[in-house]
Order: structure tokens, then sequence, then C-alpha cells
């Protein structure tokens, strides 16, 4: 299987000391990996599509806490609702409520990260902090989603000092976010961002999940 070892227990290595998580992504890649890499240890596994996550979570262990981390769209979250742990890229009220919705028929309470818009491309989903302050004021009264945190992708750049200061303004977001609407919880502690090629730097700056792909699974074949 096309799953590389060593990278994995280099990058378990590098996130011990920030205490932080490791999210596999596993999108387009089969069953037989993704169960290479959990009898290796890993337990968390993000995917991007909702049909390829639903058939994915029937062929392999039931104590995988799967992530959904692409762009969800509300008429699809009943297909993941009575299994997944976490999405991480909530960016409307609609979605929110619609999780909600579908966790309550699942007897299910799903954690969520609100997508804040960190980068310079258009092109990225998420809030602004005008947005992700509304959203957090409309968003009492759910007890089926449990908000965990903030998740952003910083800009497609060699930039580092650009991706650095975008991951700092995201954790000083966190932490504002955190003094506003959670003060007195523990609840609200997850931060998500860091891909394969800037995970360290994230996690410099806080995060506290990082989402890596290439360099455990190698380059996808989206042919």
């Amino acid at each position: 299987m096309a799953v590389n070892l060593t990278n994995y227990r280099q990058v378990q290595e590098k996130l011990q000391p920030f205490h932080a998580q490791l999210v596999a992504v596993s999108k387009t890649k089969p069953a037989g990996s993704i169960q290479a890499l959990y009898d290796a240890g890993q337990r968390i596994f993000g995917e991007n599509y909702v049909q390829e996550m639903v058939e994915k979570e029937g062929l392999l262990p039931k104590d995988i806490q799967w992530h959904f981390i692409g762009h969800l769209q509300s008429n699809k979250v009943k297909y993941i609702a009575p299994f997944v742990s976490m999405v991480h890229g909530v960016d409307s009220l609609k979605l929110l409520q619609e999780i909600n919705k579908q966790a309550a028929k699942n007897g299910r309470v799903i954690d969520c990260l609100l997508q804040v818009h960190i980068a310079t491309e258009e092109t990225k989903f998420g809030l602004n902090e005008a947005e992700l302050n509304a959203l957090l004021e409309n968003a009492a009264g759910l007890p089926n989603v449990r908000i965990a945190g903030l998740m952003g992708m910083a800009s497609n750049t060699d930039d580092l000092a650009q991706v650095r200061r975008e991951f700092r303004q995201l954790k000083a977001l966190q932490v504002a976010v955190a003094d506003r609407f959670f003060k007195g919880t523990d609840t609200f502690r997850e931060l998500s961002m860091g891909m394969s090629g800037d995970f360290e730097i994230a996690l410099e700056e806080g995060s506290t999940l990082v989402r890596i792909g290439s360099l455990l699974f190698g380059a996808r074949n989206y042919a």
C-alpha cells in the first residue's frame, strides 16, 4: 500500500511537543491504505466527499474518528450524521442548524469547527470576523452540536512569513472568540490549521489539529 510510515512517524514526533493531533487526509485513497495507517496507530482520518466517506466508514474499523474536512452541503449532512466525529468547515448558520437537526435524529452531539477565511485567494470558503461573531450570536439553542473551535487554510504561497501571519491571525481570533462566547468552558479549544506544506509553522502558531495527506499517502490521483 502507498503509505509512507517513515513520514507518519516523523510527523507524529513533531506533533508531540505541541500536544496536537494528526488528521490523516485520506480523500481519494483506498480503504486498504487507510487500514495500513490504522494498523500503524492512526485513528483520525479526514475526508472531503460525503459518498466516499460513507463507503469507507462501512469498510473500516468502527473506532476510527471520521472528520469531514471538505465543503459540506446541507442536504448531505444526513448521510454522515450517524457516525462523523467532527465537521471542520462549518461556514454558515444554516449548515450548523442542519447538523444539529440530523445529530438530534441520531441521538448524537457532533463537534463542529467554524471555518474562517484567512487566505488572500477568493476561492477559499470561510467566514470573516463579523460573520463569525454574527453566527455565534445566533448559535444558541442548538444542543446537538458542540462548537469546538476554528478552522482555516492559509494562502497557497511560497511566502512563509505571510502564511505565519495568517495562522497567527486565526489564533488571535480564536482567543478573542473564546473570551467573548465561551468564557468558563473548555469546549472551544481546537484550532485546525496546517497541511503537508505548512503544518510545522501552524504548530508553532497554536494549531491543535493538522490536516496532512500527501506526506502520508503520496500524491493524489484525480483521474
